[in-house]
């Protein structure tokens, strides 16, 4: 083996994760998060929690993403501990596709149509079908599936270099007196550790392993302690991502290293074992690549089978390992627990991610328009805890701003679909509009609290005018809130003819108000402090327009604000007209 067949292994090693990498990435987003939100609500039971993980797992080629998404949501709460433990499972299964895939290299026949299954033959038409599909179409989801057949093609001819480049060594006995050395049960499992813990993939290390038994000189001796080491060492991943974590995500990464520390123990001592009495033959014989998919898989289901209906035990045994401690007293707000579900681990799924922030700023909406109702009750009613309750909301709405701003950011530089796209742009504009409007509400709050201590109080007929300004800014807050938590497109485009209403009934407003002025039936005092409301009121009306029409951003991509009013509210606009109409008249002063 010279220099160059060196250079062909590492390129085909390159070759080879890229691949890998290509294929999840494009697999993930092709799923568009379905396959995640699926295992947050899908997990009543074990075996239910172990056919989702496999199936999850297999679908993104990655044991190690799917444990660490796991960790993340026992994290955020949305998960729990005994959930995780049969996905854990399952992603164990998962696994073992890649394996069964690759091992389709090991074909060999005469029958063209047989070898068309192996992936020399039919790769290359993948690879044209992947190229055509992104350089000469449009459409996201097709160049997401380009991206996958692209990404398997080089994989597998990633795994043929690889293969082409070890074959060489089975001319040289230095290399299989090495390899022998492997078939000690305890180097070799150290080794397959290793192996899986710096490249961080089970299913990467299966590869590789399965490309080395192109030299005809790794055996079942060899290759079995290091597919168990391989286990063992994916589990790297996972406690990495549980570092910082709270102490039912840390045990979810430590029942997936004792699923696997405890299934290899129980494996080997019970086939080694049986090896003393019956001397299994194959051991000696050279392992392929199918031989080596079907000890992966056997192994994975085996030990799913045995510790399944001890699923509880490894919470057990997890829960002693990071035992409770206790904590101080916890005086964070009810309201800010939606924020753990801005997990920083779902970033590495994207479009999953994205999901858990529109889900974290539709709440972030409910607890402005929540501090809104607040602040308007307030008018009629003043009471001091109500308006503390409203600063403090408007502190948690403030804190929501800069946690969902900066994790979006984060978002915005991950690939994402465009829809996911827009949906993250709609957001970032959403939130400052939300937050504004809790603003506006401690400030109408702060009115209220001002005029209780100087005892002034509104007219009867200021009273009535305020009534149904208050009404109408009530109702375009809920319809607002409503649509966007619904993406009711229709709902967001009554909000604009609520607001040029709304804008109509602020001026009449202040017209009753100068006529009672002139009259002498209000001071100046009232009359700053009316002003002051109203203004607010309006304000809030103004930023419901704002999300109103980021949301009907979604229908086009050159959306421009501006030109979308002006045309919105032209006279030639019968729907518009028919709205505002109606909601003038709603909102009319008697």
């Amino acid at each position: 083996m010279d220099i160059f067949n060196v250079l062909s292994l590492l390129g085909g090693l390159a070759m080879f994760l890229y691949g890998m990498n290509v294929m999840g990435d494009g697999l993930a987003k092709t799923a568009g998060g379905k396959l995640e939100k699926i295992l947050e609500k899908l997990t009543s039971t074990p075996i239910r929690g172990v056919l989702l993980g496999a199936a999850v797992t297999g679908v993104i080629q990655s044991s190690s993403a799917t444990t660490v998404m796991v960790v993340g949501l026992v994290n955020s709460g949305i998960m729990k501990l005994r959930q995780a433990v049969g996905i854990i499972m399952g992603a164990n299964i998962g696994t073992t596709v890649t394996s069964w895939i690759l091992s389709l290299t090991g074909i060999q026949s005469d029958n063209i149509f047989i070898n068309m299954l192996k992936p020399s033959s039919f790769s290359p038409i993948l690879a044209v079908i992947g190229i055509i599909f992104l350089m000469f179409t449009k459409s996201e989801k097709k160049h997401d599936i380009g991206a996958i057949l692209l990404g398997f093609t080089v994989l597998m001819f990633g795994m043929e270099m690889m293969s082409g480049a070890v074959e060489p060594l089975k001319e040289v006995p230095e290399f299989t007196s090495i390899l022998t050395m492997f078939s000690n049960p305890f180097l070799g499992m150290l080794v397959g550790m290793l192996v899986t813990a710096v490249i961080q993939s089970s299913s990467a290390s299966v590869g590789i392993l399965q490309a080395l038994c192109a030299t005809g000189a790794v055996s079942f001796s060899t290759a079995i302690p290091i597919i168990m080491g391989q286990n063992i060492g994916t589990c790297v991943t996972a406690l990495i991502s549980c570092i910082g974590t709270k102490k039912n995500a840390k045990r979810a990464a430590f029942v997936h290293l004792y699923f696997n520390i405890i299934g290899t123990f129980v494996f080997m001592v019970v086939f080694y074992t049986v090896n003393s009495f019956v001397h299994f033959q194959f051991l000696n014989d050279s392992a392929n690549a199918a031989g080596i998919a079907v000890v992966h898989s056997v192994f994975n289901i085996a030990a799913t089978l045995l510790l399944l209906p001890f699923s509880g035990g490894l919470e057990k045994l997890a829960t002693l390992t990071v035992r409770d401690k206790e904590e101080t007293e916890n005086n964070t707000p009810a309201e800010l627990e939606m924020l753990k579900r801005l997990d920083v681990r779902f970033l590495e799924k994207p479009a999953f991610a994205v999901g858990h922030c529109i889900e974290v700023v539709k709440y972030m909406a409910q607890l402005s328009k929540n501090s809104i109702d607040m602040a308007l009750s307030l008018v009629d009613n003043y009471d001091e805890t109500v308006r503390d309750k409203v600063e403090d909301l408007e502190g948690i709405i403030d804190t929501y701003e800069d946690e969902v701003g900066s994790y979006m950011v984060k978002l915005s530089s991950k690939e994402l679909s465009h829809e996911d796209s827009q949906k993250v742009s709609i957001g970032l504009h959403v939130i400052g509009d939300l937050e504004r409007m809790s603003d506006h509400a401690i400030t109408i709050a702060d009115i209220c609290r001002k005029m209780n201590e100087t005892g002034a109080v509104f007219s009867e007929k200021a009273k009535a005018e305020l009534s149904v300004y208050k009404d109408a800014v009530q109702n375009i807050v809920e319809m607002t809130v409503d649509a966007y938590e619904k993406e009711d497109l229709q709902e967001a485009s009554h909000v604009e003819p609520l607001e040029e209403a709304i804008n109509e009934l602020n001026s009449a407003v202040k017209k009753q108000h100068i006529k009672r002025l002139q009259k002498g039936k209000c001071t100046i005092e009232l009359g700053i402090s009316l002003e002051n409301l109203i203004n607010n009121y309006e304000r809030v009306a103004d930023h419901c327009s704002n999300v109103a029409v980021a949301m009907l951003q979604l229908k086009s991509d050159n959306f421009d604000t501006h030109e979308y009013l002006d045309n919105m509210k032209k006279d030639s606009n019968i729907d518009f007209q028919s709205m505002y109409t109606y909601y003038r008249e709603m909102y009319k002063l008697k």
